[in-house]
């Protein structure tokens, strides 16, 4: 590639490359970039969201730079209070360890686990000394720090504050010092950490990093950001026809923003997708399929896409039940079972409150009969077997012993 044409693969989809001029000196050197990405394992599951820098991370990683995913296992024990209105519970040692692991395991399912650097910022940071640490906190002042977005609000609205808080930007500005990073991506809501560590680094003596940015995917409601908190979310550890069926669960407008944040796909080849929809000579149900085929041969196959593809139109344009239903057995003891505990105790829904209220919405189907009294039980006498319907995408054969 062309200086520009790596410029113009890098930044697509990005919300700040501060500043420009320097990624465009660092690249025009011809040298490897040491570009990183660091990730506190404040949780074991990476969904959609999360992949959006990763995906930044693996274009660094094609033209052949040095990426090194660093996990904070020093920095999750303190809490990144980014985002927060109250101090953030830290992590014990335990759930950081375990996170971690889970974490190592889904990153290379986007990159090259031979070309990634694993990292931990606790093999620097645990070695510091007291007065590491209070050299560290002399780099910055106490104004600069509340000019971050959530502590001027937390200390305008008298709000507590942990001193330990103020550590968190620092610590992870000296990750780029103990690194040496070129460049750091991170999402918008990162910037004012990235920011301050071009100032550790060049408090250090060291030329700052570039920082580029990635705006925080919308879930699949197109209006919060995609969370598990909020149920609507793509998790890249499930299965081909749940992340498919998701998929195209998207709003038309939303789609684009997946195309450009989710794929490989030149700005150019998307703008000539959505004017083909625009004017009618594809049908969006069409393009949001490739989509939806292509996010799966990101954390599965390509076969693996076209089955999900199949058999979903066999699900929802054929209105026939899946090939292959999961089947548990149930022990009934011959009494009546609630619907609502069926679907609570087999993970149908996450609790009550909720089984009642997709039953009441005509969300529950019985052996392809619709459910729409709460209160309805399952005469295991009568039914030896109960084929459960939940939404569009849940299935589940139960067998009453």
């Amino acid at each position: 590639m062309t200086l520009n044409e790596q410029i113009e693969f890098l930044i697509k989809g990005t919300v700040d490359v501060i500043p420009i001029e320097e990624l465009k000196k660092k690249l025009a050197a011809g040298r490897k970039l040491r570009v990183k990405l660091g990730c506190d394992p404040t949780a074991p599951d990476i969904h959609l969201g999360h992949s959006v820098v990763i995906r930044k991370m693996k274009a660094f990683q094609e033209l052949g730079h040095d990426v090194i995913f660093l996990i904070g296992d020093f920095t999750a024990m303190i809490g990144d209070p980014t985002g927060r209105n109250a101090t953030r519970p830290p992590l014990t040692r335990e759930q950081i360890e375990a996170n971690a692991e889970t974490y190592k395991a889904q990153i290379f399912k986007l990159l090259d686990p031979e070309k990634t650097i694993i990292d931990f910022n606790a093999r620097w940071l645990n070695a510091f000394k007291p007065e590491d640490f209070i050299r560290l906190t002399a780099k910055v002042t106490l104004a600069q720090m509340l000019e971050r977005d959530d502590f001027s609000k937390r200390f305008a609205a008298g709000v507590p504050i942990s001193v330990h808080e103020l550590l968190y930007p620092l610590a992870q500005g000296y990750d780029s010092v103990a690194l040496k990073a070129d460049v750091e991506l991170g999402g918008t809501d990162q910037k004012f950490n990235l920011l301050m560590a071009r100032e550790i680094q060049r408090a250090y003596g060291m030329e700052p990093q570039v920082i580029m940015t990635t705006p925080l995917l919308e879930g699949l409601d197109g209006v919060e950001k995609m969370s598990k908190s909020k149920n609507n979310y793509i998790g890249i550890t499930e299965s081909p026809d749940e992340i498919y069926g998701k998929a195209m669960s998207i709003s038309d407008d939303l789609m684009w923003r997946y195309y450009e944040l989710l794929t490989d796909l030149p700005s150019a080849e998307i703008a000539q997708l959505k004017s083909e929809v625009e004017s009618g000579a594809r049908h969006p149900r069409d393009v949001k399929s490739e989509l939806a085929k292509k996010i799966v041969a990101d954390f599965h196959s390509r076969a693996e896409a076209d089955r999900a593809e199949a058999e979903f139109i066999r699900r929802f344009r054929e209105h026939q039940i899946p090939t292959e239903v999961e089947m548990r057995a149930v022990k009934s003891g011959g009494q009546k079972i609630k619907l609502v505990d069926l679907l609570v105790q087999n993970e149908l829904a996450p609790s009550k409150a909720e089984a009642r209220r997709l039953i009441s919405q005509g969300g529950v189907k019985l052996n392809g009969e619709r459910i729409s009294e709460v209160t309805f039980e399952i005469d295991p006498t009568a039914i030896k077997e109960a084929q459960l319907q939940v939404g569009k995408l849940k299935f589940l054969k139960i067998i009453f012993e």
